[in-house]
């Protein structure tokens, strides 16, 4: 951060086997040290004869986030299928495919990564009586409405946030999912994902202590136990994919140390690990959390996730605001992750996450937007902004560059969901990509420094965004959904909801 010293995230990624080899490599640390070529003869001759090809081409800037982090002035991408083939300049790509877009006055950065939401949210934006409370007394206000919801309300809920994410160029995204009346089950917001083409960590989120047991959510919203594990496991069975390339997984997570007991995060934790998914969870979110956790337990949220073997490369946490110095150290020494959600923790007052503090003790960190009740937006690139101006209001101008933002929401974000094949543009890697206007009224002057200027500007809507492979947002308007339906739809069942 200071003089020439390299970025300590990206001293941190280097550490973390699972990226390798595409994380090999001190990266240049500004745009003027930009490589301009990604890709030699040996590539071009793996370019498969046959199948669905997308050249994308004259692009001002490519941000790879690859080994050497390198940013390709005038650079061209060839996608064959679902997968980056090569990345670089004219003279080393293909110059003809089935479909070519011409990408003059546009940046190309790797999707960003969502680690963290609410989607069901979406539908109890701004309630009057929760806009102003802190996390226990926004639950409290929010749960007896939460309790109406519907399949149908849960389905719209995830195709209206996840179209919001695509717009602001986000192609993979988790959803903790933790509340199941009504009929809800997992397989609505799965089935929502699969019609928008988004690339999808299922959480299988749960309660189960009410407020009799000493919880927070009442008796009425909660599950059975043995109810939860059965349902986690049957999703698990029917729905993780864990190849690579992979566009469903499920994840484990019950939802908070204040509303589930030791017991449902012990079994949940030896499900995932038989199956070999992850975990997710809230943690350290404020301090009513951590005073719950002291009176509770009699540990701190650290002490209570160690005990219960809540941590590893399989686990990541979300938000950990109020992360103690041995908590920071356990995570780092573990690989676990946290999901750092700067909006929500602002519009709730929780605080301010010690990323950097993180960052330097080597952890990773990912970023979400979390739920639309709580932010009240879904918009990843609008999330990296936020990320890098409350460091910096927290720990000073330089604690965070606009380039360590962006590898958080990317790289970091993969990690968290543990996953390789994700969070960079390399031959190899899904062909997962958020493209943006240069010319945009919002980017007007940042010419100097593009890459910053997407995070310290306001880029406003991708032009294109690909997931897979697949063109899912063209010229500004999302292609899979007719979203002035969708919203429409939206708006009539929020206000059913709240109405009841």
């Amino acid at each position: 951060m200071k003089g020439n010293t390299p970025d300590h995230l990206r001293r941190l990624l280097l550490k973390v086997p699972l990226m390798a080899p595409i994380l090999s490599t001190l990266p240049a640390s500004a745009a003027g040290n930009a490589v301009i070529q990604s890709t030699d003869k040996k590539h071009l001759s793996t370019i498969p004869a046959s199948g669905s090809t997308l050249l994308l081409k004259n692009a001002e800037v490519i941000v790879t986030m690859d080994e050497k982090r390198r940013e390709i002035k005038n650079g061209n991408i060839y996608i064959k299928d679902n997968i980056i083939v090569a990345i670089g300049n004219e003279q080393n790509i293909p110059t003809t495919a089935d479909r070519v877009i011409d990408l003059k006055g546009h940046i190309v950065i790797p999707g960003l990564i969502n680690t963290h939401h609410h989607m069901y949210q979406s539908l109890t934006r701004v309630i009057p009586n929760a806009q102003d409370g802190e996390l226990f007394k926004w639950l409290t206000t929010l749960y007896p409405i939460w309790e109406r919801l519907t399949p149908e309300m849960m389905k719209i809920a995830t195709k209206t946030s996840m179209a919001e994410l695509m717009l602001s160029g986000c192609t993979t995204s988790s959803d903790h999912q933790y509340v199941y009346p009504n009929g809800i089950k997992l397989d609505h917001s799965i089935e929502a994902a699969q019609e928008m083409g988004m690339r999808f960590h299922a959480c299988r989120g749960s309660m189960s202590v009410g407020r009799k047991q000493g919880g927070l959510p009442p008796d009425s919203i909660v599950e059975d136990e043995a109810l939860i594990l059965e349902d986690t496991q049957r999703v698990i069975e029917q729905f993780h994919d864990a190849s690579r390339g992979s566009m469903l997984r499920i994840v484990v997570a019950p939802c908070s140390p204040f509303s589930v007991s030791e017991q449902l995060m012990r079994e949940s934790a030896k499900l995932a690990r038989a199956h070999g998914v992850s975990m997710h969870t809230h943690l350290a979110e404020n301090v009513s959390d951590i005073e719950y956790s002291k009176k509770t337990f009699n540990k701190t949220p650290a002490q209570y996730v160690e005990d219960l073997e809540w941590v590893g490369h399989d686990v990541w946490h979300a938000h950990c605001v109020k992360l103690d110095d041995y908590g920071i150290k356990l995570f780092a020494r573990t690989g676990t992750g946290v999901a750092h959600c700067p909006c929500s923790n602002m519009r709730l007052g929780s605080g301010i996450a010690p990323v950097r503090h993180m960052l330097d003790a080597g952890m990773h960190v990912g970023m979400g937007v979390d739920g639309s009740a709580s932010n009240d937006s879904s918009d990843m690139i609008a999330e990296v902004r936020q990320a890098l101006l409350l460091q910096r209001v927290g720990f000073g101008p330089d604690a965070l560059t606009a380039r360590e933002a962006l590898e958080i929401a990317t790289l970091g974000g993969a990690k968290n969901l543990n996953r390789d094949d994700i969070g960079a543009l390399a031959p190899g890697m899904m062909a997962d990509m958020a493209i943006f206007r240069l010319d945009a009224i919002g980017m007007a002057g940042a010419n100097h420094d593009p890459v910053a200027g997407l995070v310290f500007c306001n880029p406003g809507s991708v032009a294109y965004s690909i997931i897979n492979g697949r063109v899912v947002v063209e010229e500004g308007k999302v292609v899979t959904a007719d979203m002035p339906v969708v919203i429409e739809h939206h708006n009539k069942l929020a206000l059913k909801l709240v109405a009841g």
